[in-house]
């Protein structure tokens, strides 16, 4: 190989990388800011989200039941607790809660059960990995109640038996998901016997997402395609 040939060679390698660079760092606002730092001036178009009102696992009584359950049974499962049962009075007491809720408030109904709310979720198991996914921000060394993790502590309480919920379609914000938990947990001086650590899973659905969203093997393969182009191109 000539100097004249290895010269042309890196310098398309260094083009190369310089254009991956481009299209994987794009500006911010979508274009190159202006010398003074200010934006430049853009068009803005918002449209809103649709609304998931036909989701089957909302709008079906059946696969409701059987979504609630399955959810909530396998991270009761990975954290040592026994499956709870689906229970039709804890059902009426959120379905009854949600009808006076005219207005769609996101609050707590304060009633004699334990008791889940979660509102926009894509379906009832997207919901419940919410709550589950709180058990990263617990401290198994320091059981205790903390507002951001009694959704989860709630979920797979080992006392609990039976679960029944309700829901109800809030106009833009989605779907209002409430679950009612007999016996209630979160109960003070209990959680390092009734929440227990995970024993087996390697997490809800939403943690495997994230997973897969990690490093993206596909630029991996780009930039091998790229450097064989270079090489091979007279």
């Amino acid at each position: 190989m000539t100097l004249a040939q290895s010269t042309t060679i890196s310098f398309r390698a260094l083009s190369f990388l310089l254009v991956l660079l481009i299209l994987h760092h794009p500006c911010p606002y979508g274009a190159l800011a202006s010398p003074d730092g200010s934006r430049p001036p853009r068009s803005t178009i918002t449209v809103a989200p649709a609304v998931p009102s036909r989701v089957p696992q909302f709008v079906d009584d059946a696969l409701f039941t059987s979504a609630v359950l399955n959810s909530t049974n396998v991270f009761r499962d990975q954290h040592g607790a026994q499956p709870v049962g689906y229970n039709a009075t804890l059902a009426r007491f959120a379905a009854g809660y949600l009808a006076r809720d005219s207005d769609c408030r996101f609050a707590h109904s304060g009633g004699p059960y334990g008791e889940n709310i979660a509102l926009g979720c894509a379906d009832v198991r997207a919901c419940v990995d919410l709550w589950g996914d709180e058990r990263r921000e617990y401290d198994f060394r320091k059981p205790g109640f903390s507002e951001a993790t009694g959704h989860f502590t709630q979920l797979v309480w080992k006392n609990t038996s039976d679960v029944g919920c309700g829901r109800r379609l809030c106009g833009q914000r989605g779907w209002f998901l409430v679950c009612e938990y007999w016996p209630r947990g979160n109960i003070i001086g209990q959680f390092g016997e009734q929440v227990g650590k995970q024993v087996k899973g390697s997490g809800s659905k939403s943690d495997a997402q994230r997973a897969r969203n990690g490093p993206n093997w596909r630029w991996s393969v780009y930039m091998i395609l790229g450097f064989l182009s270079i090489l091979l191109v007279p």
